[in-house]
């Protein structure tokens, strides 16, 4: 093992020529923004004649109120129909096919975005398109109706999962004041109550240039573009800052373990202790850190996988943080065999705080995991449109500069850091402990809620 690490490292060194040798993000991405508050983001990249045209706005999840829960998502779905200017469903269609659009869109907790992928000359006419369906859509009522039908279909898919019930049990621990707010599919009976009225509501509050960014990628030429966007979209008039009329809570700490147990027909059970991590915004810092220590630990060669998969305790075990605006979760899980669930609750536990021993990692893995995690960044440009939304996801839910910097925070990152970093938001500190397992599991292994709460209750 000790010869594929240094493998490894020989590779990494290798590769950050690569990295040093190729345009680094700053140089890639050009960025202004008009006199409307709208960003415009422009990445060219000539060779394919191809391009994608993408709209951001900083809605979704974070932004719902038990009463709003999934309507983020519904308006995503509203997004690709009729406007002002396009009739009818037929009609935006037949204009999509037109211009050759292949299109998507997606909800997630901070940020909703809409994208087009079409031939390079015809950018000039995708952005028109893209301006309208932002700026004035119809919200037909038949095709609301519908649309509500789709997405509670998507609702019928995710209940049919039983880590859906899973991570919902935890959510409502974890985000016990505010669950909503970190939803993205939304609530049943809220999407079946839409209305109208409440689409337009969100388009007003939103959908305002703003609050919004416009990214275009591929083969085109930046200054043209960037003429082309401030004739196309400079009418569309500035609002009132949203979240000034709506602020956006700051979720409470958790003040005490908890424990959670779901029980669904799974093969093989599945614990996951979950805690409050850092915010982008607010410890900025503390996500480089939970970034490296997350793929250090992630490495067949660590003692985190030789402790609890190697030794046999688990099937396979990791942890990770999602970097977010509003408090980032961090999950620490594994899959286990039924008679290694207590066995696989202690060691979990027990492990956390060896992760501060200076012995727990190497600095040839430590240094390793900044190189590679540098590498993945750069190919993660190799496909236009995914780095797109890379870039639109970066800049909802921190900023365009913590992304243009982050390869250079990645590297910075030191063994004092990561230490910092769990002190601060693991060792310690209270979690939400939870089971998935099915209901024969629980019987033969007697997991009764007196037991799990002991298990909980014991001292790291």
């Amino acid at each position: 093992m000790l010869n594929t690490l240094k493998k490894i490292v020989v590779v990494a060194v290798c590769l950050m020529s690569s990295i040093a040798s190729a345009q680094s993000a700053k140089d890639v991405i050009q960025k202004r923004t008009l006199p409307n508050g709208l960003d415009v983001i422009v990445v060219p990249s000539p060779g394919l004649p191809i391009a994608t045209i993408e709209i951001c706005v900083k809605n979704g999840a974070f932004t719902e109120t038990p009463d709003l829960n999934g309507l983020s998502h519904l308006y995503e779905h509203m997004f690709f129909k009729g406007n002002a200017v396009i009739p009818n469903q037929e009609a935006y269609l037949r204009r999509i096919r037109q211009l050759g659009i292949v299109f998507n869109g997606t909800t997630s907790s901070e940020r909703v975005n809409y994208f087009f992928t079409l031939p390079s000359d015809q950018v000039r006419d995708g952005l028109v398109f893209m301006k309208d369906a932002i700026t004035t859509p119809k919200f037909d009522p038949v095709e609301f109706e519908k649309e509500k039908k789709v997405v509670l279909g998507e609702v019928d898919r995710n209940e049919s999962d039983p880590y859906y019930w899973f991570n919902q049990a935890m959510s409502e621990q974890l985000w016990y004041q505010y669950p909503s707010r970190k939803d993205a599919l939304g609530d049943r009976a809220t999407i079946e109550t839409a209305t109208i009225a409440k689409m337009q509501t969100m388009k007003d509050t939103y959908y305002v240039p703003n609050n919004a960014a416009l990214l275009i990628s591929g083969n085109v030429d930046a200054n043209q573009v960037f003429s082309w966007t401030n004739e196309i979209f400079g009418g569309w008039k500035r609002s009132a800052d949203p979240f000034k009329a709506n602020p956006v809570p700051q979720h409470p700490p958790l003040s005490e373990n908890k424990f959670v147990v779901v029980e669904k027909d799974v093969q093989v059970p599945f614990i996951e202790f979950s805690l409050h991590g850092p915010s982008v915004v607010a410890d900025p810092k503390a996500t480089f850190a939970a970034d490296v220590l997350s793929y250090i630990l992630s490495q067949p060669a660590s003692k985190f996988q030789k402790n609890l998969v190697d030794s046999g305790i688990t099937l396979g075990a990791g942890i990770s943080y999602y970097t977010q605006k509003y408090t980032g979760p961090i999950s620490i899980s594994a899959q286990v065999m039924p008679e290694n669930v207590d066995a696989a609750i202690n060691a979990l536990r027990a492990e956390l705080p060896k992760m501060i021993q200076p012995d727990y990692f190497s600095d040839e893995q430590l240094e390793s995991a900044k190189t590679i995690l540098a590498i993945e960044d750069l190919y993660g440009r190799e496909k236009l449109s995914s780095f797109t939304h890379t870039i639109s996801f970066w800049w909802a839910t921190a900023s365009l500069d913590y992304y243009l910097n982050y390869v250079d925070n990645l590297k910075a990152v030191t063994r004092a850091d990561i230490v910092n970093y769990l002190n601060t938001y693991v060792l310690n500190k209270p979690y939400v402990l939870g089971i998935l397992l099915s209901p024969q599991t629980r019987t033969e292994i007697g997991m009764s809620p007196e037991k799990l709460k002991q298990l909980t209750t014991q001292v790291q």
